[in-house]
């Protein structure tokens, strides 16, 4: 590793590829010895694994070692006594949250930027995405986002083909749809099977498909007492998991919950004015007041994205508090605390015109209103905006080194100054949450508005490009996480699936068709729709059970490995073995 310093107040860490380290410009010139001193004393030898680790993993391992940067002796950062250290305390994180490490990011490679770029999002094609590349520049956690997004958006399209000729001829005959809905219950459950095989072929072509987490090492945010961890025997952060239990329980939990009422009452706020524009409707009959029907739907989908995105970030914050020892585990209360608000956000009143009022018609239009709008706006906010805000901060940049006469590396500085300057990629959380309510949108309801996947497969093909274009372009490049597959958010789209059974079997029996089959007796039509409810949730295990998660070649070739394993194992010990029976001999 060889430590630098620029001439424009940047630290640098050149490691291949090149990692800026960005201090504050008045940063102390002790603040700067010390720390150099400490990624020094991190760096355990000085071999160049480039033409063996992707750019990815060589990233992931510079990461890793900055953030396991941890205080020792020291009481204070050199040159801040306000800033405080104890043993175990990350020294990343104090220097961020004191203002004096302002950020950490790798720089992107033009020439391998380019050549991703002109087979992912140059060409207006659809084509199948160049995951392998994507994934030695970006790292596997990327990658598996962009693979299921091409994934989910192939197995929409038989959705949207059977959708069209429904919503085509049989608008306003809702006794067809119960064949859709059916149709819907196999498709939800098969799809997601399948993608855990064609998972399982990826990661294990990536070398990530044995990757353990049992001796996964403390996030950078945690923080306790330095101890002795029982099992690896290496120094670590000490926290008590009752006081997190208590933070859980006492707090983050009261606190989601009055969220969750907040989130009822708008929608109640949202039925009062649908109620009002329906009444201004009746009275006026014009098309104007036609119009104004949408607006009410049109309002709570912008308030439901507001309160989404505002959600979020004391979600993240809460999820901080609690103080997770693991990544995974942060990670993972963070995705139930968010996914929890939003399907009540999103879907809460949905369920209340399907079940409570009965209002097919209503039902239809919120549902085309929630979807349509919400795409539009995630496509302005994630794409359209920062595009346009890069272009400008590009603008100023070249202005700024034009006018600058320095005896440097002018292409260097100006690529170190445009790219501290882009945004910041937060990870696959918001793009994962996008799809899992999209994918919530077509699995519960798109019986009703069968047009809901062709919306959905037209937002993916244009999701695909922008997201490409955002990475490449917008956002600073992003130190990869090497993962095996999508994570919790498998267990995340399963769950959905099962909610969706139970909503297309309500459905199916609120059909008049299906009601008149018991014009008499509503009380077997609730036991047949119950039976029928168990009996598709029993076929759907059944289909998890049947299709395995690997596929027969990936078997074989694990098991292969297991026994080769195993006799260099044997082989290793017969050797040793024999060495010592000599030894004593002689």
């Amino acid at each position: 590793m060889k430590i630098s310093w620029s001439a424009y107040d940047t630290f640098e860490a050149n490691f291949r590829p090149l990692v800026v380290v960005e201090l504050a410009k008045d940063t102390k010139d002790e603040t700067k010895e010390w720390l150099t001193q400490k990624i020094v004393e991190k760096k355990k030898n000085g071999e160049d694994n480039h033409d063996f680790l992707t750019m990815a993993e060589c990233q992931y391992i510079i990461k890793h070692e900055l953030e396991n940067l941890r205080a020792k002796d020291e009481k204070m950062i050199p040159g801040y006594p306000q800033a405080k250290l104890y043993p175990g305390k990350s020294i990343i994180r104090r220097l961020t949250t004191n203002g004096i490490l302002v950020q950490i990011f790798p720089l992107h490679d033009s020439e391998e930027l380019k050549k991703i770029g002109h087979t992912w999002y140059r060409q207006l094609k659809i084509s199948f995405q160049p995951l392998d590349e994507i994934r030695c520049y970006f790292g596997e956690t990327i990658a598996f986002y962009f693979a299921f997004l091409e994934y989910i958006t192939f197995a929409l399209i038989p959705m949207a083909i059977i959708g069209i000729p429904y919503y085509i001829f049989d608008w306003e005959n809702y006794d067809k749809y119960v064949l859709f809905a059916a149709f819907n219950l196999v498709w939800s459950t098969v799809i997601l099977e399948l993608w855990k095989r064609c998972c399982a072929v990826m990661a294990y072509r990536w070398g990530t498909l044995l990757m353990k987490r049992q001796f996964e090492e403390p996030r950078p945010g945690f923080h306790g007492v330095l101890g002795i961890n029982p099992v690896t025997g290496r120094e670590e952060p000490v926290y008590s998991s009752f006081k997190r239990q208590l933070r859980i329980y006492l707090v983050s939990m009261p606190f989601v919950c009055l969220c969750l009422y907040l989130s009822l009452y708008v929608m109640m706020v949202y039925f009062d004015l649908e109620y009002q524009a329906h009444l201004y409707h009746e009275e006026n009959q014009s098309e104007l007041s036609s119009l104004i029907l949408y607006v009410p739907s049109i309002i709570y989908a912008v308030v439901i994205e507001v309160l989404n995105r505002i959600y979020r970030y004391a979600a993240e914050f809460l999820t901080s508090w609690e103080n997770h020892r693991l990544e995974s585990s942060y990670q993972n209360h963070l995705i139930l605390k968010v996914l929890v608000f939003n399907f009540l956000n999103c879907f809460a009143s949905l369920f209340y015109i399907a079940f409570v009022l009965f209002d097919m018609k209503l039902l239809r239009q919120s549902l085309a209103t929630l979807l349509i709008t919400s795409q539009v706006l995630n496509q302005c906010v994630e794409a359209v905006l920062p595009y346009w805000l890069q272009k400008r901060r590009n603008k100023r940049v070249k202005k700024k080194v034009k006018a600058m006469e320095i005896d440097t590396d002018l292409s260097l500085f100006e690529q170190v100054n445009q790219e501290k300057g882009m945004d910041t990629y937060l990870g696959t959380f918001d793009d994962y949450l996008e799809l899992f309510l999209q994918f919530g949108y077509v699995s519960l309801f798109s019986c009703v508005y069968p047009l809901a996947a062709v919306f959905a497969v037209l937002n993916n093909i244009t999701e695909m490009y922008s997201d490409a274009l955002k990475m490449c372009r917008i956002f600073k490049r992003p130190f990869s996480e090497p993962t095996a597959n999508i994570g919790v958010w498998q267990l995340a789209f399963q769950t959905m699936t099962v909610i969706s059974v139970v909503t297309n079997c309500v459905l199916i029996g609120m059909s008049p068709q299906v009601n008149g089959l018991f014009p008499d007796s509503k009380v077997e039509l609730i036991l047949i729709v119950v039976l029928a409810e168990h009996l598709a949730l029993a076929m759907k295990f059944l289909m998890a059970y049947v299709i395995p998660d690997k596929p027969r070649h990936i078997q074989i070739k694990l098991a292969r490995l297991e026994f080769e394993s195993l006799e260099a194992l044997k082989q290793q010990q017969m050797k040793m073995a024999a060495e010592s029976l000599k030894e004593q001999t002689s």
